[in-house]
């Protein structure tokens, strides 16, 4: 891939603006040389010298989140290796486990930082993006996640939407974007059903942030909510929410959840002959994968993610075959989205003219410039942009399960 030449003429009234984001940085540290292994870390370092920016990560690499994490850190590997072999930007990468709890993810961002982490793909899962979004603005250094799609990773005061972190940003949808979309989405297609219910989980920011936003754009949409139901902690039994749902003549089943429990609604569901349209979000990409479950039972299930691994654009096509290659198993949104946060901190600091030498602060800086002022092609969007608080500015795509794969679903 051919690394889009910016041009940087208002550069600099963009880096003083961005220098309240990025004020307190520290020093780069030169790069490792060689793939290792400590404990429960994961270590990706290319033979690049004292020229290669180090870029960390955390994510549930174990546990039951680690479908997610185990795609972002294979998705960035391939990126890091591609981009490496170009020449040019030069990256060490490495990934921490933080099984998708907060606690742990402080524990990872402290040892990436004494690593000498120089720039962040932040944090795979919400939860522990918005527990350590603090640290990475106190400590001036620029992150972008690929899939933390909580307002809380990228805002101090998320119920507001006020004082953004101003150096996090999000390559994934924000939640209330997907729940406007699926509204959205929802209203324009009748043909899959006309009564909608929701089951969603009411501790989880994720998944209420998407609920909140469905449900007042179904409102304005005339999309009609007959049912809404909750669950909370590790709750597997959704029989009482199914039956009210089918009840109420329910044609629809929206789930702004992730697909642990999607799995088991769908177990569920079949076993008491319940069959309505199911339309999940992204949270719902990795069900395919996990193991032990019946992928009969998501046939038919629909679902907003910005990748397609079915599209027949070359970039797509080549991600794909690599990945497949490379791990046997095709890629969720989630790889395709730490793909393209890679490339798009590639752009920005070669656009920028960064060198590895720089402190943090400055490669911060540097990056909300470029961030802020580019526009990005990758594999889950064309001219895709950031505003200042961080946030993506993408077309969704719908895809249908068939045949056990993801289908684009054409309009």
């Amino acid at each position: 891939m051919k690394f889009e030449k910016l041009v940087k003429g208002g550069l600099a009234a963009l880096m003083t603006m961005s220098m309240v984001a990025c004020s307190n940085g520290g020093s780069a540290a030169p790069a490792e040389t060689a793939a290792t292994t400590d404990g429960g870390t994961e270590t990706t370092a290319a033979a690049a010298g004292e020229g290669a920016f180090k870029l960390g990560i955390s994510g549930p690499l174990t546990g039951g989140a680690s479908v997610y994490g185990q795609a972002v850190k294979n998705a960035a590997e391939i990126a890091v290796e591609e981009i490496n072999a170009k020449g040019g930007v030069q990256f060490d990468f490495k990934a921490e486990d933080d099984e998708h709890d907060a606690e742990k993810a402080v524990n990872a961002y402290n040892a990436l930082k004494d690593w000498g982490m120089q720039l962040s793909l932040c944090t795979v899962t919400s939860a522990p993006g918005a527990a350590v979004a603090p640290l990475y603005q106190a400590d001036s250094t620029f992150a972008i996640t690929p899939s933390g799609s909580s307002l809380a990773v990228i805002y101090a005061d998320s119920a507001n939407q006020t004082n953004a972190y101003g150096n996090v940003f999000q390559m994934c949808f924000t939640d209330p974007n997907q729940g406007v979309a699926s509204a959205d989405y929802l209203s324009a297609h009748t043909n899959l059903g006309t009564k909608v219910a929701v089951i969603y989980k009411n501790d989880d920011n994720y998944s209420t942030g998407i609920y909140e936003k469905f449900t007042s754009e179904a409102e304005v949409k005339g999309l009609e909510v007959v049912y809404t139901g909750t669950f909370a902690g590790e709750d597997n039994d959704f029989n009482v929410q199914l039956t009210q749902a089918q009840a109420a003549g329910a044609d629809v089943l929206f789930l702004p959840i992730y697909y642990q429990p999607a799995s088991t609604i769908l177990k569920q569901a079949n076993d008491m002959g319940y069959k309505p349209t199911v339309f999940g979000v992204d949270g719902m990409d990795g069900i395919l994968s996990m193991e032990g479950f019946d992928t009969s039972l998501a046939e038919g299930v629909y679902l907003l993610t910005p990748f397609s691994a079915d599209a027949t654009d070359d970039l797509t096509k080549n991600f794909v075959a690599k990945y497949q290659e490379k791990y046997g198993e095709v890629p969720n949104q989630f790889a395709a989205d730490a793909y393209d946060c890679v490339y798009a901190i590639a752009q920005a600091l070669e656009a920028a003219g960064a060198t590895a030498d720089m402190s943090n602060a400055d490669l911060c800086t540097a990056l909300v410039g470029q961030f802020t002022s580019m526009t990005f092609n990758g594999l889950t969007g064309t001219d895709v942009t950031w505003n200042a608080n961080g946030e993506v500015s993408k077309a969704p795509k719908a895809v249908i399960i068939e045949n056990g794969v993801y289908v684009g679903v054409e309009d």
